[in-house]
């Protein structure tokens, strides 16, 4: 237990730059106090001692405002940062060198007895706000985006974001970035105000759309400055209702 206890210090380190000694983590930082409050808890709670598991994971959410249920299994150098709010369920499974921020919620979905909460694999990181809920299982290296409630299982080396969270896909945002930024510089002008780092599925999928309504928009004015050059006359082709603003759109989509 003392083992696992200097581990679980030493993690804070490796992945908080403000931790500053091993005496200020270990008496300053309540997800160390929840986590060795918790190891004790479960080892009650495997030995049958039902009651007294919980009282001592009573105890722990009371000192440091994070409630890890005795019979959760969490792995080696777990580091809550912050920790405030941070709920995890009676099912739920949390692997090696798992990060999970204050607000984080481990949750069920239903009230029948067995597995009922998520499993995290190695290495995950859940961001602040962020709801995992329901018997599901998060893969190796993927990470939950802030506020993200995910009810779905992730992908190992995932990274889920929204509500509810969807699975980024680094290729597709590579891609449409590139194609958008490609489009700008023919069109003289960024229709949508796109940033970089905009990956969020839902909104490349809306801007895909905006973009291709753009590039037709764009065909047919020169399809009927060719006609007009060729002396055709198109009725209606020059009524206001025919255009839209891109720039309206993208304020609306983002």
């Amino acid at each position: 237990m003392l083992r696992r206890l200097r581990d679980d210090i030493q993690s804070v380190f490796a992945r908080d730059p403000a931790a500053r000694s091993f005496w200020e983590v270990l008496t300053c930082y309540p997800g160390i106090h929840a986590l060795a409050l918790h190891r004790f808890a479960h080892r009650l709670w495997r030995w049958r001692l039902y009651w007294l598991g919980r009282w001592v994971a009573h105890v722990g959410r009371w000192l440091t405002g994070i409630e890890i249920h005795p019979g959760a299994v969490i792995g080696r150098r777990f580091f809550i940062d912050h920790g405030m709010g941070v709920v995890i369920g009676e099912t739920a499974v949390v692997g090696d060198d798992v990060t999970l921020y204050h607000g984080v919620t481990l949750g069920g979905t239903s009230w029948e007895k067995g597995k009922r909460h998520p499993t995290l694999g190695d290495r995950v990181v859940v961001g602040a706000g962020a709801k995992v809920l329901g018997p599901i299982t998060v893969g190796a290296g993927a990470r939950i985006g802030s506020n993200a409630v995910v009810t779905r299982n992730v992908p190992a080396g995932a990274t889920a974001v929204g509500i509810p969270a969807r699975i980024l896909d680094a290729r597709q945002t590579e891609q449409t970035r590139d194609t958008r930024e490609a489009q700008a510089n023919r069109l003289g002008f960024s229709a949508y105000a796109v940033g970089g780092d905009e990956n969020d599925p839902l909104t490349l999928a809306l801007h895909g759309l905006l973009d291709h309504a753009a590039e037709t928009d764009r065909r047919l004015a020169l399809l009927l400055e060719h006609l007009r050059a060729a002396g055709i006359a198109v009725e209606g082709a020059t009524e206001a209702r025919d255009r839209f603003d891109p720039e309206y759109l993208s304020k609306i989509v983002d």
